[in-house]
C-alpha cells in the first residue's frame, strides 16, 4: 500500500524534481520508503528528503511511497527493459512474489499488449504506472478500488494518488482516471484506451435457493482471497446484514477476526452491535466518541477526501475512527461491506425508482451505481483509511461477484415496491450461514444516522448559525484555503 505519481513535462524538461514534489504531498499514504525512477534509473530512499536525484534527468517520470503491510511489499519503483515500474494495489489470489514482481514479469516482451493482459486477466485491486523514453502508461483495475487522478497543463500532465499531488502543481482540473482502462502520457497529454469494464449482463432466470447458493460460494472465495496472507484481519462492523455475512465469512477463513464498531457514546445502535458481535462469537472492538471528537476530526477528513460533500464527509468520519481502532489493534487491513447496497437494492431510493418506473429502470440504476462507485464511495473510503496506514478490501467488489449479482433479477432483490427490507438473495444466504433473524431482518440504515455522526455535525453547524452544507463548505475551506 502506498502512493503512486507519473508525470510528463510537455516541453522536454526534466520532470524528476516535479514527481519528488507531488510525493511529499503524499507522505501521510506510506512513510517507509521512498523511490523515483526515470526508464533507465532508480533513486529510493527511507526519507523522502534524502533521495539523490542529482545526475537523474528525463522528460518522464514516476514515484512511490511505500507503507509496508505485508512482509514482501518492496520498495518502489523497479526497473525492467528500458522502463520502470509502480504497482499499486493487490492482486487476489494472492502471488507467491510481491505484486510488483508479478507484474514485472508478467510485463517481459510486448509492453503495451501485456499492460492490456493485465487489466483483463488479472482481478485485484490496483492501479499501475510505466515509464518509457517518452511516455508513461497508466492502468487502473476494471472496479476502481484504488484511487488514481489525473489532469495536465499547458507544461505537464500527470496522475497521482489523491488530487492535492496534482493541485500543487498548478493542475486545477482534477479527474477520477476511468476503471478498467489504459491511458498513454506523452508530449500531447492523455489518450484513454477502455479495456475491460464492468458490463450490464443479460438477466439470467435463477430461483433463489439456487442463486443464494452460488452467491454464498463466490462471497467465501472472495473473502478467502482478500484474507489469505493475513494472520489477523479488522471487520467494519455495523451489526447490520453486510458486515456481519462477511464476518462470518471471514471466521472460517483462518485469520483473526476482530470487529471494529464506532460512534457518538449515545448513538442508539450500540445495544444492537454489541449483541449481534455476541451472536456471530467474535471478539467486539467498540469505541465511542464526543461531540467535541467530530469538531475535530472533521478539517482531517476533509483534507484527506478533498472535496466538501456533506455525504461523503458524515461517511468519511465513521470510517476514520474505524481505521485508527484497526490501527491501534496492529490490523493493517481493514474488510468492509462496500458495493452490496449496489448489488442488491439496498437503497431506500430503489424503491421510488422500482414503484415509478418498475424493475427494468431500478436494474439500470443499480448497475450504474456499481459503476460509479469508485467515484462515489471507493476513493473517499481508501483517502481516509491510507492515512493511518491500514489497506482496504471489498469482498463484495470481486470481479465474480460483481458480475454474477448484476446478472441476477431484481425479483431476487427487491421483492416488491413496498419490500423494506430488499437485499433478498443476501439474506438468503445470510440465513444459510446461520445469522440469526435479528440480524438478516434488521432494516438499513446509514452509516452517518445510526453512528449520530450527522446529528453531531447539525448541531455543530447551529452552533456557528450555519445549515450543515454551508458548515461543512467553510471548514473546507479553512483546509483548503485557494
Amino acid at each position: 500500500m502506498g502512493a503512486i505519481a507519473v508525470a510528463v513535462d510537455k516541453t522536454g524538461e526534466n520532470v524528476v524534481p516535479t514527481v519528488v514534489l507531488m510525493l511529499k504531498e503524499l507522505t501521510h499514504r506510506g512513510a517507509d520508503v521512498h523511490g523515483v525512477a526515470t526508464p533507465n534509473s532508480v533513486r529510493r530512499a527511507k526519507k523522502i528528503e534524502e533521495i539523490s536525484i542529482e545526475n537523474i534527468n528525463s522528460s518522464v517520470a514516476l514515484g512511490h511511497n511505500l507503507s509496508r503491510i505485508l512482509s514482501n511489499d518492496r520498495p518502489q519503483p523497479v526497473l525492467g527493459d528500458d522502463f520502470a515500474l509502480v504497482f499499486e494495489g493487490r492482486l487476489f489470489p494472492s502471488p507467491n512474489l510481491s505484486e510488483v514482481d508479478q507484474i514485472l514479469e508478467q510485463l517481459k516482451g510486448n509492453l503495451w499488449k501485456n499492460a492490456e493482459d493485465i487489466l483483463t486477466e488479472l482481478d485485484g485491486s490496483y492501479v499501475f504506472a510505466i515509464v518509457q523514453s517518452n511516455k508513461a502508461i497508466v492502468g487502473r483495475d476494471s472496479i476502481g478500488a484504488i484511487p488514481l487522478y489525473y489532469g495536465e497543463n499547458e507544461t505537464l500532465c500527470a496522475a497521482a494518488s489523491e488530487r492535492k499531488a496534482l493541485w500543487t502543481l498548478g493542475i486545477k482540473n482534477v479527474r477520477s482516471f476511468p476503471p478498467g482502462n489504459l491511458a498513454v502520457m506523452n508530449a500531447h497529454g492523455f489518450t484513454f484506451h477502455s479495456i475491460k469494464t464492468v458490463m450490464q449482463p443479460p438477466v439470467k432466470p435463477m430461483e433463489l435457493g439456487m442463486a443464494a447458493e452460488r452467491l454464498q460460494e463466490l462471497l467465501l472465495n472472495s473473502t478467502k482471497e482478500r484474507v489469505s496472507n493475513l494472520e489477523n484481519v479488522a471487520i467494519a462492523f455495523s451489526g447490520g446484514l453486510d458486515s456481519s455475512v462477511i464476518a462470518a465469512l471471514a471466521k472460517t477463513c483462518g485469520a483473526e477476526v476482530h470487529l471494529v464498531s464506532v460512534g457518538l457514546e449515545d448513538h442508539s445502535e450500540i445495544s444492537h452491535v454489541k449483541a449481534a458481535a455476541e451472536a456471530l462469537e467474535l471478539p467486539l472492538h467498540l469505541q465511542t466518541y464526543m461531540l467535541e471528537d467530530v469538531k475535530r476530526v472533521l478539517p482531517k477528513v476533509l483534507w484527506l477526501i478533498e472535496e466538501p460533500d456533506v455525504v461523503k464527509a458524515n461517511i468519511a468520519i465513521p470510517f476514520y475512527w474505524t481505521a485508527e481502532v484497526t490501527s491501534k489493534l496492529g490490523c493493517k487491513v481493514l474488510l468492509v461491506g462496500q458495493g452490496s447496497d449496489e448489488l442488491f437494492g439496498g437503497y431506500q431510493r430503489y424503491l421510488r425508482i422500482y414503484s415509478q418506473y418498475g424493475a427494468a429502470k431500478v436494474r439500470d440504476v443499480m448497475y450504474r451505481d456499481v459503476v460509479l462507485s469508485y467515484e462515489t464511495n471507493l476513493q473517499r473510503d481508501n483517502q481516509v483509511c491510507s492515512f493511518h496506514g491500514v489497506e482496504l478490501r471489498f469482498p463484495f467488489l470481486d470481479h465474480e461477484v460483481v458480475c454474477f449479482s448484476l446478472s441476477l433479477p431484481v425479483s431476487l432483490k427487491i421483492e416488491c415496491a413496498e419490500n423494506s427490507l430488499r437485499k433478498k438473495v443476501l439474506r438468503r444466504v445470510a440465513q444459510n450461514l446461520g445469522i440469526p433473524s435479528f440480524i438478516t431482518n434488521k432494516p438499513k440504515r446509514a452509516i452517518q444516522y445510526t453512528t449520530g455522526v450527522n446529528k453531531a455535525l447539525r448541531k455543530l453547524a447551529r452552533e456557528e448559525g450555519l445549515s450543515l452544507r454551508g458548515y461543512v463548505k467553510k471548514s473546507f475551506r479553512e483546509v483548503y484555503p485557494k
